[in-house]
């Protein structure tokens, strides 16, 4: 896998005509226009909609088949695909859209010779996705050494090899060939793979399969240190009753044909490739198998980082409640529904899942998380409290689960509180850098413990030295301790790092002012302004403390509220 993305690109994929081949000015229509815009905004329904307009105008446009097939397959509706791929390819068209919907035809007809006679493209990822095809296809028409011999000849790309290890052994499995598979696995070849979560469970069907439970247990425990979820929990429960796993990876040839179309989704999602594209991968692991909980788990986020937060939220409310990752879909929802902004749902599917299982940590985290967003500290801390009370000091969640409770009892005004959950994240994760920061900017602005202040931020900064709010840290707590110069250089760093942060702005104002540089702070202070004016966000930047600064200057301001005076800067313990 170490060079698969070197050879895909758009074009290679076969998608280069998506929304970039030239139209004659006949076609030009408002459909096809209006689909252009629905595509860059990645709007899938509505992209279809108009690219199907757009046809019936001039049905034979290449361009506006691939921008619909491309669509359709997006959108999972591949009836609506099939027909304008069999057109396109007929005419003799190369496109890796439509022969992706060729592909879930012949396997929705049962026609597994026709699958294994056709071609292998040699462009992009193809020889990878089509060797392995036809290597399934091959089992389906019962050649089975054709089929292990097409493996191998897959194989001969040493950054693919563990890949297609991973399917030769699924294929074993599928065969019943359980020892082999297993002999197999033992040997290393799978590499990586080896090591991903539905490796290592294809792994442990295959050991149950062969009586081989307390193995299977020892694979989860060893590869996972420990750190399971409720899906490993019911698999590590099912071996040790005794209870003999069935081979649920890839029981069928359909299934691990599915599963060709899922590792390819995987791979490119992992190589950063694009979610449009990869998403067409996942749609077709997805029809070909609608119990593929990681298929929809996956095209879910993909669907979700495309913006389309409905779609997502659907595919993640079509899995069962009884479903082990039930939990994972509903956390999902919840997120869609806090992107749409309906904040109240999202509480509402978390606080149901809080009370469907008491001990599951990151619901309730995450439900603090989303209260604290909403300015509700106190309820936040009450989730917080319940996600410890959840899990063990030795979890390694802990020290995140202190961090975050410590800020709502922060914002709350509840300072005492608040040090002490920091330094209980600290006792977990010493050098934790947006522990010590918060911490350490926290006795700053309280003017308290400076010097432990400094120790804490300047561990930060060498942890750390490219976060700008960090920097700011630093430069800040050279300002309450009186360290002008040294405060200019690390306030200007951080500037560089967030150059439209507030409070940044502000901070570098404060600092120029104290060594004389009155013309440049006043500067800062309007950058600062106009930064609050145009912000979406929250800030902590004080726009009326702001206007009295440049209004009467940062030392007449410091005597109206009763501050010591530059020159006198307090560093007490």
């Amino acid at each position: 896998m170490k060079n698969f993305l070197n050879t895909v690109s758009a074009a290679a994929l076969g998608f280069g005509v998506l929304l970039s081949a030239p139209l004659s000015a006949e076609t030009l229509s408002g459909a096809y226009l209006a689909g252009r815009s629905a595509a860059a905004n990645n709007d899938l329904a509505a992209t279809a909609a108009y690219s199907a307009a757009a046809l019936a105008r001039d049905s034979g446009n290449v361009a506006l088949m691939e921008n619909a097939i491309h669509a359709y397959l997006a959108l999972g509706e591949f009836d609506r695909a099939k027909p304008l791929a069999e057109a396109l390819l007929s005419e003799g068209q190369r496109s890796q859209g439509a022969r992706m919907v060729a592909t879930v035809r012949l396997i929705d007809d049962g026609e597994f010779d026709a699958l294994a006679q056709r071609e292998v493209q040699a462009e992009g990822i193809s020889p990878w996705v089509d060797g392995l095809v036809k290597a399934w296809a091959l089992i389906g028409t019962d050649d089975i050494d054709a089929a292990m011999a097409q493996f191998d000849t897959v194989s001969t790309d040493a950054g693919m090899r563990g890949v297609v290890a991973y399917h030769r052994m699924l294929a074993l499995g599928t065969l019943g060939r359980y020892a082999e598979a297993q002999a197999l696995f033992e040997t290393g070849a799978l590499g990586t793979t080896a090591r991903t979560r539905r490796g290592v469970i294809a792994y442990v069907e295959i050991l149950s399969q062969l009586d081989r439970n307390a193995d299977g247990v020892k694979a989860i425990t060893e590869t996972f240190n420990g750190a399971t979820d409720p899906e490993l929990d019911v698999v590590i429960e099912r071996l040790e009753s005794g209870e003999k796993l069935p081979f649920a990876t890839a029981p069928t040839v359909r299934a691990g044909l599915a599963e060709v179309f899922y590792t390819f989704a995987s791979l490119l999602q992992a190589e950063q490739a694009s979610n449009y594209y990869t998403l067409l991968y996942a749609r077709v692991a997805r029809h070909l198998r609608p119990d593929h909980v990681d298929a929809l788990l996956l095209t879910a986020e993909l669907l979700e980082s495309l913006g389309q937060n409905e779609l997502a939220i659907a595919e993640y409310r079509s899995l069962p409640a009884d479903d082990p990752s039930y939990h994972v879909a509903e956390l999902g929802r919840a997120a869609g529904l806090r992107l749409l902004g309906k904040v109240d749902q999202a509480v509402e599917v978390l606080e149901q899942l809080t009370r469907s299982d008491k001990e599951l940590a990151v619901a309730y985290s995450t439900l603090g998380d989303i209260l604290r967003s909403q300015n509700k500290e106190p309820e936040a801390i009450a989730a917080y409290s319940q996600a410890l009370d959840s899990i063990t000091q030795e979890d390694p969640r802990a020290w995140f689960l202190h961090f975050s409770r410590g800020i709502a009892y922060s914002r709350n005004g509840q300072n005492v509180e608040a040090e002490e959950d920091f330094r209980a994240a600290l006792a977990v994760n010493p050098d934790q850098p947006q522990v010590l920061n918060y911490l350490g900017y926290s006795l700053v602005e309280e003017q308290r413990k400076l010097d432990e202040a400094l120790d804490m931020i300047e561990r930060a900064v060498a942890a750390s030295p490219d976060s700008g709010y960090i920097v700011d840290s630093l430069g800040w707590v050279y300002y309450r301790l009186g360290r002008y110069e040294e405060a200019v250089a690390q306030m200007e760093r951080a500037v560089e790092l967030e150059a439209v942060d507030p409070v940044v702005n502000d901070h570098l104002g404060d600092v120029y002012w104290a060594v004389g540089r009155k013309r440049e702070a006043q500067f800062q202070w309007r950058r600062a302004l106009s930064f609050i004016e145009f912000s979406t966000s929250d800030t902590e930047a004080e726009p009326d403390r702001i206007r009295r600064k440049l209004e009467i200057g940062l030392d007449a301001v410091l005597e109206e509220e009763g501050a010591a005076p530059l020159e006198q800067v307090a560093h007490d313990d």
